[in-house]
């Protein structure tokens, strides 16, 4: 029973041991939710992250004939980011109310033991722990900062070369991937080389992608700066800096970034002032996708929870034949 619990298929354990695997599948189930802890121990830093499992399934309302979700195609994963526990638990469903009920469903000590909490820019995480857990503060994971910071570049560049976007040969769309890297990554060279191109294009291409670049680059200036414990002058300049540089643009894309940034500015500088990321959340997320891989898709949702559960908790990875 130790092969599966560390993740082996059903199928692979029934060949090795010449039994069916259902038996198999059975056994496990049954020794996983024995072992498995019934309610996590308590945690200081929470990561809340959601994952897409499959498709959706529909079942029609035998009342109001108004199809209705049988199984969503999203669950919920709540991770332990300061301690060993790893998953703690996952909910079928990314809405408000499944994180609270998932909440409501541990002591108030617990509750009250959780200090921060990292998640995406999600509203709907950000609404459900403002109602649960309001002493705790909300951490942007800035990973996401990043991708959208990218993201917006890309959307300057493709709406610019628009009458032919994507066709080799065209020097801004050759440089896609070289925009999106970090400069402080990039040797000084390299840096140098990438706006002499890009001074080299036509100004209605070239000037729109250079100031896109340097707000993206403003950005991650600033939540560089967790690394070295940064004073409040020295966030406040560099958030000026980038503000400006989306003010002086007139992009609209550049001023939906900053709208973004002002908006979620508290959970942002949390960041900085705790270093706390999602990144566990994103491996846990990484695991659950191989399980799901190697079983070549779940049916039974329930199945797909206890089996990551089992694989992706820390205390009971390798475990499983401790009782």
């Amino acid at each position: 029973m130790t092969d599966c619990g560390r993740g082996r298929t059903v199928v692979q354990a029934a060949r090795d041991y010449a039994l069916s695997w259902p038996v198999v599948a059975a056994a496990f189930t049954s020794h996983a939710r024995a072992v498995l802890p019934a309610q996590p121990e308590p945690v200081q830093a929470l990561g809340i992250d959601e994952i897409r499992r499959g498709r959706p399934r529909w079942i029609p309302d035998e009342a109001t004939g108004i199809w209705q979700t049988a199984v969503d195609r999203w669950h919920v994963g709540f991770v332990d980011l300061s301690g060993k526990q790893g998953l703690l638990g996952q909910v079928e469903g990314r809405t408000a109310q499944a994180v609270i009920d998932w909440l409501a469903d541990r002591d108030q000590a617990w509750r009250d033991a959780v200090q921060y909490v990292a998640i995406d820019m999600c509203t709907i995480f950000k609404s459900a722990i403002r109602r649960v857990l309001p002493q705790a503060t909300l951490v942007v994971d800035h990973f996401h900062l990043v991708q959208l910071a990218n993201q917006t570049l890309t959307e300057v560049r493709r709406r610019v070369t628009v009458t032919h976007r994507g066709r080799k040969g065209n020097r801004e769309w050759e440089l896609r991937n070289r925009l999106t890297r970090s400069a402080a990554r990039m040797r000084g060279e390299h840096v140098d080389a990438l706006l002499d191109e890009l001074s080299n294009l036509p100004t209605v291409i070239g000037a729109p992608i250079t100031v896109a670049w340097n707000a993206k680059e403003h950005l991650l200036d600033l939540l560089a700066t967790v690394r070295t414990r940064p004073d409040q002058e020295q966030v406040r300049d560099l958030l000026y800096r980038f503000y400006r540089r989306c003010a002086d643009a007139d992009l609209p894309e550049l001023q939906r970034l900053a709208t973004t940034v002002e908006t979620w500015w508290p959970e942002i500088l949390a960041f900085l002032h705790t270093g706390i990321t999602n990144a566990g959340s994103e491996g846990t997320n990484r695991v659950i996708k191989t399980i799901a891989r190697d079983a070549y898709g779940f049916r039974n949702p329930g199945n797909q929870r206890l089996r990551t559960r089992c694989a992706t908790t820390r205390r009971a990875r390798g475990h499983l034949d401790a009782r």
